[in-house]
């Protein structure tokens, strides 16, 4: 092991000097530590109070005052500052810098790049400007509900620097209602700045409540993921407006309501005070859409070009804009071509618009067409749609429209079955369409002309013409007519209606306006019982009891009312040479001919100048008819002259009478049908007749025989009574015989519906019989029971 080695001892004692330097180096050393730990205790405390509490008004002021120089008004409620970002701008707002009134932004923190130096040297000390993940909010306009979707960006980061007289912004991205926008630009903003045009407080409302209606509408989109809108300035902040931007919007999928598209693409630029649109495209899962466009601020003019084949139905929807194709129903979806021009600016907008559309396979109201496509022109007062093709299997329309103030144009014509068509009748025609039925070809061609597009000034004038078809539920074989139209009215003119057994002609007109129809010079060969349903349905049993053998002209003209109208006066003329059948007291009448002339009223059908013949006479007379509701009544007088006695009496009583002619007249009222209710008088007169053929005198016959032998089988030269008829009675006071040496007087009554009588009858004679004059009372015989097998016996026995 090796021996230590021995050090020298230290001394333990220093000198007195020595100790005296020690002390004061420990003591300064000590105070520097002091003052150390102190500072950064300040500055602790100090960083702590300007984070927490900010600067004064006065450095608040100086920002904002550099924030001018650099061309932004501003206003900073609290500076901050960070030890790690800097000095902060807290709850920033952001003016218009040409009128101070008006916000433009809210800004809830910005980082100030700050050069220390130049701020202590009262220079300026803006470097540049760092939000990060900021929230802008936007002002809303005056009077909109604050609860409505405020126009924020959101997550927005900006970084702008301030070189002498310029504003740089490096990048700046947020997200706006769903969309992303990222700006890059440049900005010049001279010392000797002026502002250009200042915008007025109306001019500010109304571009807030534009960018509040754009919140409005994109806060409807749903979005697959955020669309990008890239945005690229440069300009003077002098002249904003002769700045130059680009412009570029992607969006994949998106959604509004029921309306899905595939993809968007813009592309344009503002540069020399013009915007150009050079690509808008969109796709749906249907079609596509592609417009371009040029709009020259400076001379106010826009030129555009578009091309639709989009699913256009739901797109509209998702607008609100339904109702414009509220009625129509695509398969495929229309294409369209637009082009024009318009100048804007002062006054009424001008425009020059022309286009093509074209459709294949809709509905319109619930009618399938095949096809349609039109050309049209538009200047902002006038529209022309011109080389209209509207295809249906039955057939096509083609035709032109014009709308100008004050002058309404359409010229058509059309092949389409008119059944198909009759749902695009105006609503107070539906009724008096849906009468008809086309099952067969029409040829329809119409001139309409009018002061406007409302379809109650239209007037027009066209033809008609129709195949086989029928009008409520009577046939016709064919039919023609001019048309003319106007103030609610329709006027078929000369129509021509063709039957098997005849034809009708004439002039009527349909006034849906006055709910009415008048008929001018209607002549008509066709059965009345079916022809009459083409006026009113409800006729029909006016005309029910006359049954002509075959159809009669009729003439009608006058007025004819619906829907309770009570201006009805409808004169109808009826001539019939071949023979009507009549029913009065549940026998039929054969008349041979007969005519009559007829006024039908709202409540009253009056028959007048009535004149035909029948068996073998003839008979004149008239009626006054109620049509009135719940009332049947009606008053008639008939006169009839040389009628076949026998053929009468065989209709009515069965009795085979072997001569005699019947002249009479009778006026009676009655209810209805029913024979009881029947009340009148009349007179009848019967020459050369058999009276003893009849079953009611042939007992009388034996007993004149055996008085004078040979006289009951005479024929009377002449009998005649008066009568009177109630209650289903008929009753004679003077029922009177004359058959040349003898005769008979007589009175009593009939009930001819109970099949009763009781009457008297007393026997006269002249010439040899004269002498039994004496003899007359034992001659009185009395009938009674029945009225078909009576019981005469001598009435003093």
């Amino acid at each position: 092991m090796m021996p230590a080695v021995l050090e020298p001892p230290k001394n333990r004692f220093a000198p007195a000097t020595d100790q005296s330097t020690s002390f004061s180096r420990r003591f300064l050393l000590s105070t520097v530590r002091f003052l150390v730990v102190l500072g950064l205790g300040a500055t602790a405390a100090g960083g702590w109070y300007l984070a927490s509490k900010g600067f004064g008004r006065k450095w608040r002021g100086m920002v904002v005052e550099e924030l001018h120089k650099r061309g932004v008004e501003a206003s900073v409620r609290r500076l901050t500052l960070d030890p790690f970002r800097g000095l902060i701008a807290q709850d920033v707002r952001i003016f218009d810098y040409k009128k101070h009134e008006n916000i433009i932004a809210e800004i809830s923190r910005i980082s100030l790049d700050v050069n220390y130096a130049a701020l202590l040297q009262h220079q300026a000390f803006l470097n540049a400007i760092d939000i990060r993940n900021a929230q802008v909010t936007l002002p809303l306009p005056e009077g909109v509900d604050p609860n409505l979707p405020r126009a924020q960006i959101k997550s927005f980061h900006a970084h702008i620097y301030f070189p002498p007289e310029q504003i740089y912004v490096i990048q700046a991205d947020g997200i706006f209602c769903g969309v992303r926008i990222s700006a890059t630009g440049q900005l010049i903003k001279r010392n000797d700045y002026k502002p250009s045009k200042i915008v007025t407080a109306e001019e500010w409302q109304t571009r807030l409540a534009m960018l509040q209606r754009v919140v409005n509408e994109l806060s409807q989109f749903n979005f697959s993921e955020h669309p990008h809108l890239q945005i690229k300035f440069t300009g003077d902040v002098a002249e904003l407006e002769n700045a130059r931007v680009e412009g570029t919007l992607q969006a994949s999928q998106f959604q509004r309501r029921n309306y899905l598209a595939r993809g968007l693409t813009m592309t344009g630029e503002f540069a020399d005070q013009t915007l150009s649109i050079r690509q808008c495209e969109l796709q749906d899962e249907f079609g596509g859409f592609s417009a371009s466009a040029v709009w020259r601020q400076m001379e106010g003019k826009l030129h555009f070009q578009a091309r639709s084949s989009l699913n256009l139905r739901p797109l509209l929807e998702s607008f609100g804009l339904s109702g414009l194709v509220s009625d129509v129903k695509f398969v495929t979806p229309p294409r369209f071509e637009i082009s024009g021009t318009a100048k804007l600016g002062e006054g009424q907008p001008q425009w020059q618009v022309m286009g093509h559309a074209a459709l294949d396979r809709f509905s319109y109201k619930g009618i399938a067409f095949l096809s349609a496509n039109a050309e049209f022109s538009w200047d902002g007062e006038r529209t022309m749609v011109r080389d209209i093709h509207l295809r249906h299997q039955s057939g096509e329309l083609v035709g032109r429209l014009l709308d100008a103030p004050n002058d309404f144009r359409i010229d058509l014509a059309s092949t389409i079955d008119a059944n198909a068509l009759r749902s695009l009748a105006p609503a107070d025609m539906r009724e008096f369409v849906n009468d008809w039925d086309w099952p067969h070809a029409s040829n329809l061609r119409l001139t309409i002309r009018g002061p406007s597009a409302a379809a109650a000034t239209w007037k027009g004038d066209g033809t008609l013409q129709l195949e086989r078809g029928r009008f409520r539920g009577i046939g016709f074989n064919s039919a023609s007519t001019n048309l003319h139209f106007g103030d609610g009215a329709v006027s078929y003119e000369n129509f021509r209606v063709t039957r098997d057994e005849g034809v009708a002609t004439g002039t009527f007109i349909y006034d849906s306006a006055h709910h009415e129809t008048r008929l001018s010079n209607v002549i008509s060969g066709l059965r009345p019982s079916e022809a009459i349903y083409w006026i009113d349905p409800k006729l029909l049993k006016v005309v029910t009891p006359y049954k002509f053998q075959k159809p009669p002209t009729i003439t009608a003209s006058g007025v004819y009312q619906f829907r309770g109208g009570k201006n009805t006066k409808l004169e109808i003329n009826v001539d019939s040479l071949s023979g009507m059948d009549y029913v009065f007291l549940d026998r039929t009448l054969p008349f041979d001919r007969i005519s009559a002339k007829l006024l039908l009223t709202d409540d009253r059908l009056q028959i007048s100048e009535l004149n035909g013949t029948i068996f073998s006479g003839t008979v004149h007379g008239g009626a006054d008819i109620s049509l009135a509701k719940n009332d049947q009544r009606y008053r008639a007088t008939v006169v009839v002259d040389h009628v076949d006695f026998p053929r009468l009496t065989d209709l009515y009583f069965k009795y085979k009478t072997a001569a005699g002619l019947m002249s009479g007249r009778y006026e009676w009222t009655g209810i209805g049908s029913e024979a009881r209710t029947m009340n009148g008088k009349g007179e009848i007169a019967v020459q050369n007749g058999d009276l003893f053929a009849i079953p009611l005198f042939g007992p009388l016959s034996d007993i004149l025989n055996k008085i004078m032998p040979g006289v009951g089988y005479r024929v009377a030269r002449k009998s005649n009574m008066s009568f009177t008829i109630k209650d289903g009675i008929v009753r004679t006071p003077d029922f009177r015989v004359d058959g040349g040496t003898f005769g008979m007087v007589g009175q009593g009554n009939a009930r001819f519906l109970d099949d009763k009588i009781n009457f008297d009858v007393r026997i006269e004679a002249s010439g040899a019989g004269a002498v039994l004059t004496p003899l007359y009372k034992f001659f009185e015989y009395k009938a009674e029971g029945s009225l078909k097998k009576p019981d005469w016996h001598p009435k003093i026995f």
